[in-house]
């Protein structure tokens, strides 16, 4: 996966950094695994505008992904590496050997023709899903699962990977993209690799229109707003707003806002950086 820097012919290519698409092998969806998705423009059942900066886009088909990865002991092959405009990553449309096929999240270097395969006695190769308890420790995983059955719910964008440092007891520590060091129940499963298309932080958009087609509409800074809008709005000239802080008052850029009681505090080893 690579990006391509486009020749400057209009004003809009002259910065933009655009996503390779060498790694795709199939333009169309599964049709059986699609379904079409509403948006709300930011406004909720009344029509009024509830979230800002957001409305417009593109039209998008939701991908049905299999997070869970719940098909033990049955061998699937890859049939296809694709492009999702939901997420990041890059998804692999996998057919398992009784006839059923299903999404994933593509992990870095699978190809298609590879067999996978989930289950507590696999072997711990990319792609392949085991419960943490399995993989041996210093391995590198994606798609961690918080709660057993429940599906992956950490390390699922692209380029993400973490790394299974310890296990002690029922739990396994491991070490997130953030930096932070949690501890994680060993019968939860996680997938072998890291996820793919890692050069998705390179993209450059080169122009607002393309902002617009993701469906994100102008963002406004406090301090170029009027008192009555934004605590930091107002003053003579240019004013530098005071302390930052949001549109509710609640102070930015340092301030903790995580719930101090909340749940899994006790299973942080060490904070995010």
């Amino acid at each position: 996966m690579a990006v391509k820097k486009l020749r400057p012919i209009t004003p809009g290519q002259r910065f933009r950094v655009a996503p390779g698409f060498d790694q795709i092998t199939k333009a169309s969806p599964e049709k059986s695994l699609v379904k079409g998705t509403n948006r709300s423009g930011g406004r909720n059942s009344q029509g009024r505008m509830t979230m800002r900066y957001m409305g417009g886009g593109h039209k998008k088909k939701y991908r049905a992904i299999d997070f869970k990865r719940d098909k033990f002991d049955i061998p699937g092959t890859v049939k296809s590496i694709e492009y999702d405009p939901i997420r990041t990553a890059r998804i692999a449309l996998i057919s398992y050997a009784d006839g059923e096929k299903r999404y994933i999240v593509a992990p870095n270097g699978l190809e298609v023709g590879q067999k996978i395969v989930s289950g507590e006695g696999v072997a711990p190769e990319v792609g392949n899903t085991l419960p943490l308890a399995k993989i041996p420790l210093g391995t590198i995983v994606h798609n961690i699962e918080l709660k057993p059955g429940k599906g992956a719910a950490m390390v699922r964008s692209a380029g993400a990977y973490a790394q299974l440092l310890a296990r002690e007891g029922k739990y396994a520590t491991i070490k997130l993209p953030s930096g932070e060091m949690r501890m994680v129940l060993t019968t939860c499963l996680a997938t072998i690799g890291t996820v793919s298309n890692s050069d998705h932080m390179l993209v450059r958009l080169g122009k607002a229109g393309r902002k617009r087609w993701l469906g994100r509409r102008p963002r406004v800074r406090g301090v170029v707003m009027n008192p009555v809008d934004h605590p930091m709005g107002g003053g003579e000239g240019r004013a530098s707003g005071g302390h930052p802080r949001s549109r509710n008052g609640l102070l930015a850029k340092g301030k903790k806002t995580r719930a101090p009681k909340k749940y899994s505090n006790k299973l942080i080893i060490s904070k995010r950086k």
